[in-house]
Parts: C-alpha cells; structure tokens; sequence
C-alpha cells in the first residue's frame, strides 16, 4: 500500500465532546467519523483494525469448533415477545414497525432469533453438540452515549450460542469456549483479567467477563494477587468482617446530632470510628399491582451497596426501586438523613449486611431529625432482621473468598462475555429434541459475546502516549510504515525505500510506504499518531553514512542498519513486538 493512493486524514484537535484517549485518538487519527450520537463511519484505518480483530476471533471460533452463520439485524417482535424480553430489556431495545404496522427490533443481541432457529433445525441428539456464532451489527438504545466507540449504540460484536443435550456437556462446550477466548485476548496483544460476572439481563447462572485493563475503564475488578481468584465488583463476594457478635455494653441512648445527615458526619460530630455507625437505604418493590413493600436495607457506615445483590434478596428480586421521600416519611416519620431500624412508623422488612448483622452497640438514625440512637443491639432493642445477606461492595484489603491473601481492585473495560444459559430460552421458546430414548427435551444451552468494535477503542485506552496510538502488532492498521524523507527528489532515497517495500511486502509484512513527500516533521508525528508499530525512515543523510533508521513506536531509541539488512532487521524486530 502507497500512501498517496490511500485515504489518510489526521486532525490536530479532537471534537469537543471526546471525553476519553481512544474516542480523541480515533477521530484525530481519521479512524473514524461521528455520523449521530453514539453511531460512527468506519473510516479505512479504523476499518483495517476491526478486519484483523475479526480474523483473530473468526480463526479461533472456527478452531473451536463453532459455525459461522448470519442472522439479521432487524428481528420480529414476536421471538422477543415469547421469550419475555420484549418488556424485560427496557429502553434500550429500539423498537420499530414496518409499513404495515409490525413491531420489529433492531437487534442489540441474538438469543431469540437462534433458538427459533435451533427449534426448527435440531430435532434429534445425533446433532448435537452444535455452536453458532456470526459477525454482526447490532444497536443498542443507549441514553447517553459516550466515550466513541466505547460506549456507542450501533456497534460489531461477535456472539456465540452453544446447543448441548444436558448441562455437563454444556459446561464442556463453555469451557471450549473460555479457553477460545483466553487464546484470542492473548492474541490480539492485549493486558486482560478474565472475571467472575453477574449473569445480567442475558440471564443465566454461569458468567465470565474477559476485561481488558485500563485506568479509563468503567467496570471495577477485584483479584487476589496471591491466587487465580478475580470477579468483577458486582459478584465479589464480601467477607464478614465481625466473627460473631458480642454483647451488649452500653445502654441505647436518642442523642442530638444537629445537621448530622451522613453518617461521615455523625462519626465526626460523636468522635467514634465510622464503623460503629450503620447507613439506612430505604427501597421499594410491588409484589402486588398497586400494593407497595418498603425495604430497610443495613449496611456499615464505611460500605456502600451493591445492588446486584440486592436484587437477589428474597422478595426483591422481582424488581425493586429507591422509596420516594413520601414513602419514606410515611413510614419511619421523618425526611431520609436521620432513619433507623428502632420504632419504624410502619412495618418495614429489615435486611442486614453480614459484617451488620454481628455488630454491637451500633449507631443509627433515631427516626427524627437532628438526632441518632447510640448503643443499639440486635435482639434487646430491635428485633433480628429479616434477612442477613451480603449486600456490599468489597474494599480493598478485604480477605479474599478463596484463602489466603487479601483483594486488590484494578479498572476495566469489558470486551467479552461467556455465559451458561441452561434452558432459560429453549423452554420459553420451546426448542427441544429427541433424546436417545425418542422423549423430547430442551435444549441446553450457553452465549458467548465479544465486542469487535470495543476491542478496538479499549486497545488503544490501554496502549496509547502523549504522541498517538500504540497498536498492538497484531491489529495495527499497518504493521510498518517507510517514510523516505525526500521521495520526490532523491533517487536513492526513493530506489531505497521502494525496494524497501516490495522485500517486506513480497514477505507478507503488511506495510505502507508514505510516497507523499511531506515534510519529515509532519510526517512522523502522523505515523505516531496512527501508532504504527514500526517505522523506518530512509533519508539522503543516513544512506550516505550507509544505514536507515528503524524505530519501534513503544521504545525511545532507533536502530541503525545497512540497507541490505533492513528487510531481516524488521522482520526480527516485528517477531520480537
């Protein structure tokens, strides 16, 4: 490829609304031009790099065993309303309909549309097991987005979906797929933690996010340094800090606390350590249409809630949303800032965290203003609560789940996610086969997501300087750029550099040559921007001196070399990127 026959276009400012280094970097480089919000035009670099993520991915798929196949980005409403999700998966699910007043959607995943196709197609275990995946569009109604193709709603991902005769062989099938995924992060060059996950809205009872590490990521990771142990912070599970609870000392005292709302202020303003107080989280869910349930959720001053696990308390894990300030009035008597299990107005259902559950002499909001209970105790001054639960997020020097050593937290960026989905979509959709005694059963099954496009913003979140873009070897638009500094006016410079090109070239090296005769300035802070891995410059001065100059973009020096021994000389230095 010659530059002056390909389409480059560099900006020297990122629009104003890039907040992160991937989206500046992307639309400074020419990879990619805003058409809406969240919606983007592939420009010939950026397209370049999602081709190679796809090769990577389609290789490994294939190599596991899947079949590619293609589904369509527009699907009926009617999968969608058979499997439940047509009301279940809220906003973000873009409905549309036809000239005929159909309902249809824009896709923003496939689990209905390959489970009718399962349902029609396997009809007997001899089939089995089968995995399809395909290539896609897919477009998700996001209420804000950001950050480019990090946060878009129209966006390539790559899904997967397993079909098995029981749940052992469709465990097998999801560790193929674990391990295919592990291969492919490892190939494309990336830093990446693989992560216990929450099931979500794909829903399921198995999950693992594959998370590339960035200090820009959105998604928080907890591991254990000391072993294999990592999960994302919804799932992390939190240890109970208190071993049992001991008995109680002080007597429960109301005591003023003026303009004391937060518990931070409360330890403050009564000198005790913010572990002895307890935070009240007021919730509310309908289990009943009309009829409304108020939740006390308790955790320890110094905590904060998870609400992925709250959804999974009995009784809230139907749906649950924040009281309003009317409700809570209502029913513990006065404004939120100064609320407490002791003396509610009205009944509420009381769930504690763990660590709560076994502390003593505690402190809490009194259920009237500037004021809060000192000294309260389980069992003498309220009655146990309904449920003792993790509810928390882990911190950072908590004992880790799985044995010695304690948790560590890093940022993020989740780029793939594996799931065991059992029969939650055959039986709704009713895909079942013969067994090997003739009876029918449903199918089990797994889905498997990687983000094609998101790759591509959270490699250069990872990988990226003051000066541009840091690919990767193996998803660099160009592996290695030559710029001759004087192509159009020396013939050496130009012999030298066009031999150059066609050795490496000739050798599967995929590398420009950028023939525009721009001056070398301009030329090599373009390149660095783009973020070709390798560059080597040809000039009048160092052809004289008999060398050229070949300079990785990740390190601060360049190599000098003959001409003769350039073309080995990259190829030795690209095996070694």
């Amino acid at each position: 490829m010659r530059a002056s026959n390909y389409h480059l276009n560099t900006l020297k400012e990122a629009p104003s609304e890039a907040e992160v280094a991937s989206h500046q970097l992307m639309t400074r480089s020419g990879m990619i031009r805003k058409l809406a919000g969240g919606i983007y035009s592939y420009m010939p670099l950026g397209l370049r790099v999602i081709r190679k993520v796809e090769a990577i991915v389609r290789e490994e798929m294939n190599a596991a065993g899947a079949i590619e196949l293609l589904m369509p980005v527009v699907q009926p409403a009617e999968l969608w309303q058979e499997s439940g999700r047509w009301e279940q998966y809220g906003q973000e699910l873009l409905r549309i309909k036809d000239r005929h007043g159909r309902d249809f959607v824009l896709q923003p995943t496939s689990e209905e549309v390959i489970t009718d196709i399962a349902r029609n197609e396997i009809h007997s275990w001899r089939q089995l097991p089968v995995n399809f995946y395909h290539i896609q569009t897919k477009f998700r109604d996001e209420r804000r987005p950001r950050f480019g193709l990090m946060r878009g709603r129209e966006f390539t991902m790559k899904d997967a979906y397993s079909f098995d005769r029981d749940e052992a062989s469709a465990q097998a099938s999801y560790d193929r797929m674990y391990d295919a995924y592990m291969r492919i992060f490892t190939r494309l060059g990336l830093t990446f933690r693989a992560v216990a996950a929450d099931t979500g809205s794909i829903g399921g009872t198995r999950s693992h996010e594959f998370q590339v590490i960035a200090d820009t990521g959105e998604d928080l990771i907890v591991y254990n340094p000391d072993s294999q142990y990592a999960a994302n912070i919804e799932l992390a599970q939190a240890p109970v800090l208190i071993a049992e609870r001991a008995a109680p000392t002080a007597p429960m005292v109301d005591t003023p606390t003026p303009g004391a709302a937060r518990c931070e202020d409360v330890a403050a303003f009564l000198n005790v350590p913010l572990e002895q107080t307890i935070k009240s989280i007021v919730l509310a869910s309908e289990p009943e249409a009309g009829k409304v349930q108020i939740w006390l959720l308790l955790l320890r001053g110094d905590h904060m809630l998870n609400e992925i696990k709250a959804a999974k308390v009995p009784g809230l894990n139907a749906g649950f949303r924040f009281a309003t300030e009317s409700e809570i009035v209502d029913h513990f008597g006065c404004k939120p800032g100064y609320l407490g299990p002791v003396n509610t107005t009205l009944p509420v259902r009381v769930v504690a965290d763990l660590t709560v559950g076994n502390m003593s002499d505690f402190i809490c909001g009194a259920n009237h203003a500037d004021a809060h209970l000192v000294g309260v105790n389980w069992g003498r001054d309220l009655p146990e609560p309904e449920f003792t639960v993790d509810l928390r997020n882990v911190v950072e020097g908590d004992a880790a789940p799985d044995g010695p050593g304690k948790l560590a937290m890093q940022r993020g960026i989740e780029v793939g996610h594996v799931f065991f989905l059992g029969s939650k979509y055959s039986e709704a959709l009713k895909a079942t086969y013969l067994d090997d005694t003739g009876k029918p059963a449903l199918l089990q099954m797994g889905c498997y997501g990687i983000g094609v496009t998101r790759i591509v913003g959270a490699a250069i979140e990872q990988n990226h300087d003051a000066r541009g873009i840091i690919w990767p070897k193996a998803i660099a638009p160009f592996q290695v750029v030559i710029c001759p500094v004087g192509f159009g006016k020396s013939e050496t410079v130009r012999d030298t550099a066009v031999q150059l090109y066609e050795t490496l070239a000739a050798q599967g090296v995929d590398v420009i040559l950028d023939d525009r005769d721009t001056r070398p300035g301009v030329m090599f802070a373009e390149w660095e921007l783009i973020g070709v891995p390798l560059r080597v410059t040809v000039g009048e001065r160092g052809l004289k001196d008999g060398v050229v100059e070949l300079q990785a973009r990740r390190q601060e020096t360049a190599t000098k070399v003959s001409p003769a021994e350039a073309a080995d000389t990259v190829l030795a230095m690209l095996a070694s990127l």
